[in-house]
This record gives structure tokens, sequence and C-alpha cells, in this order.
């Protein structure tokens, strides 16, 4: 009967790329969200929540495909992180949010937590592994704030371009309530005054409780367009694939 709740539709994306399941859930009274679901060729090692940046709308269609936001770092390498076997789930925006969830504090609320229990649930259902959450940019706001609120359910947190300044600043959350393994993954040439490398030394302060901790700085890529967006050092152009592998890495080891 759980079914019944799940609109699902399923595309092919070519014979090298995982099957990409487009998953419809109710997670609140009158509230669906939208994601993005690709599973490994066997048993994964955990399942993945990548939340993306800016105002964390994708605008995932019937067709399957994103039509906001597919340049994000975490977005586009989805199929990189199937590759390292792991459950991915690419969650969208809430319905009752179609034009972002960065305004206000909603990456921060009971109401993003609840969503994100039932995405988690959903994972469960499909495999028994435990579930990381992984943010870029703004999307680091979001895991770090879930995480708070649901350490039960949670296995770790990834934070890439971690948001380290005024609005959704992660250092200012109560880190100290994270006792869960927590990677943070800098670039250091970031330019983007949110994300900026030489701030990200008071999230690893306040991340002391964390059961395990690590700072990965990366460097090289190509650095273009707005230090902000995706095709800059902030989004690892160009060194996608080594990123996602020492993740990954990482992910395995704890």
């Amino acid at each position: 009967m759980k079914h019944m709740l799940i609109a699902l539709l399923v595309f092919i994306c070519g014979t090298v790329q995982a099957q990409e399941q487009l998953l419809t859930l109710q997670t609140r009274p009158s509230v669906t969200l939208r994601m993005l679901l690709l599973e490994p060729a066997g048993k994964p090692v955990a399942s993945l929540i990548l939340f993306t940046g800016g105002d964390g709308v994708l605008k995932l269609g019937d067709d399957g495909q994103p039509h906001a936001g597919a340049g994000n770092f975490l977005v586009r390498t989805r199929q990189l992180w199937v590759e390292q076997g792991f459950q991915v789930a690419v969650v969208d925006a809430p319905s009752d949010h179609p034009d972002g969830i960065s305004r206000g504090d909603f990456r921060s609320s009971a109401e993003h937590a609840q969503d994100m229990a039932v995405v988690i649930d959903a994972l469960h259902q499909r495999a028994d592994v435990p579930v990381w959450l992984v943010g870029t940019s703004r999307g680091t706001t979001s895991a770090a704030a879930v995480a708070i609120r649901l350490p039960e359910q949670v296995g770790g947190v990834v934070l890439t371009s971690t948001i380290n300044h005024e609005r959704g600043n992660v250092a200012a959350m109560n880190l100290a309530q994270l006792t869960l393994p927590v990677l943070v993954v800098q670039h250091l040439h970031d330019q983007c005054k949110e994300t900026l490398f030489r701030n990200v030394q008071a999230v690893m302060d306040g991340l002391h409780a964390a059961r395990a901790r690590e700072l990965i700085l990366v460097d090289g890529g190509k650095d273009t367009g707005d230090p902000c967006q995706p095709w800059a050092a902030h989004g690892y152009n160009g060194i996608e694939a080594e990123v996602v592998e020492k993740v990954a890495r990482w992910i395995r080891q704890h």
C-alpha cells in the first residue's frame, strides 16, 4: 500500500549510467517533495541525500530532469556518487516553497527536517544502510541543520564549500550537538565571500564533539565566472571526480 503514496517514474539514462527514478513523496500535510533516486548495481555502502546550493530549487519535471540548478556541483556529479557504490537522493524544494528554501530560515527549520525524515525513511526502505547528508554551498546549511535535528537518523555529514559567513552560517549553529562523523571539504581558492577558506576554521572548531572530523583541502581545476557559482573554484570545476573520490573514501572509512 505504501506504493500508493509514491508517484514513481523510471528513466533510463544510458547503458553506462545508473537508472534515475523520479519519486514524489508526501512529507507534510498537503506538502509533497520530488527527488531523483539513483541506485548502484549492488548493495550500497551508504545512502546519500544531496542538498544543492543557491535557492535549493531544481524544478524536477515529469521527464525526470532538473530544469534549474543542473550545473550545481552535487547535481552534476550525481552519477559519480553512484559509481562509488552509494544510493543517491537529489532533493528538490518542497511544494510549499516553489521559489526556494534559502529565504528566511527554512533550511534550519523543523519543517525542513520533517521533510528529510520522510526521505530518510524512503531510503531505508530500499537499503538498510546509513544515510549521510551531503551539502554544498547553501546546501551545507540544510545538511548541518537537519543532522542536528535528526541525530538518530543520520549516519554522517559532508559539508562542501561551507557557508561560514552571515545568513545560514554553519559556524553559528549549535555544532556541539553533532556527535556524528563530519567531513568538511574546502577549495583553497574559493573566492565566494560566503565560503572563504579563511573562515572555515570556525566551522571546524564548532565540530569538537564530532565522533570523527576532518578538513580536506583541494586545489586546481578551473575558476570561471561568478565566484559563488558552480563553474568557479567554489563548485570544484574540473576536479569533480577527484573530490567525489576523496569524499567517498572518507565515508567508507567512517
